[in-house]
């Protein structure tokens, strides 16, 4: 969906028809609870936290200005939400899920991701993941899994830009160090699928 439309949208549930609103969840649902349940693991309070933050969205459509991405504004309010839940539960835990990475060839990528190989690097990685900072975990999630810049992932996380680039970086150097065992079968299996 277009930014065009879904300006227009939350116009028309700003005037209170709820059909306008639906049609924002229905087009945001899948992507806000892959984005909370990473954060939460788990699957009933990933579900409740999405509907209180499109609860909170609707009752906050006023707030919303239109020169920024909706997304970007609906993800901040379940991150805090997340955040909050969290405070409450006082632990941590975390999972990303990689299998939307890289591209290629469908079949060889299908063939090379299928590989016991594979599989056993995937669980490494998300092992490694799950050891990461859980403000270096969040930019992760919402750079690679979500695809949103760095200066949308700063405004979700209410942190400068220049911070989400160190999370990053800083990520990318904690994997490849918690990773350096594993850096030859992933020779390997990039080999293969080349």
């Amino acid at each position: 969906m277009t930014r065009a439309e879904i300006s227009k949208l939350v116009q028309r549930a700003r005037q209170g028809r709820t059909d306008a609103f639906r049609t924002i969840v229905e087009a945001y649902k899948d992507r806000l609870f892959a984005f909370v349940w990473k954060i939460l693991r788990d699957h009933h309070e990933a579900e409740d936290l999405c509907q209180a933050a499109f609860v909170k969205a609707y009752e906050s459509l006023d707030s919303y200005s239109d020169k920024y991405a909706f997304s970007t504004w609906l993800f901040t309010i379940a991150y805090r939400l997340c955040l909050n839940q969290l405070r409450r539960k006082r632990h941590w835990t975390g999972e990303v899920d990689f299998a939307g990475f890289g591209s290629g060839s469908e079949d060889v990528a299908h063939e090379v991701a299928n590989t016991e190989q594979a599989r056993k690097l995937k669980d490494e990685i998300w092992s490694a993941v799950e050891q990461l900072s859980p403000q270096q975990r969040n930019a992760v999630v919402l750079f690679y899994r979500e695809g949103l810049s760095c200066q949308e992932i700063s405004q979700i996380l209410s942190i400068p830009a220049v911070t989400v680039k160190s999370h990053l970086h800083r990520a990318r150097e904690r994997l490849r160090g918690l990773l350096s065992d594993q850096a030859e079968d992933w020779s390997i299996l990039q080999a293969r699928s080349g």
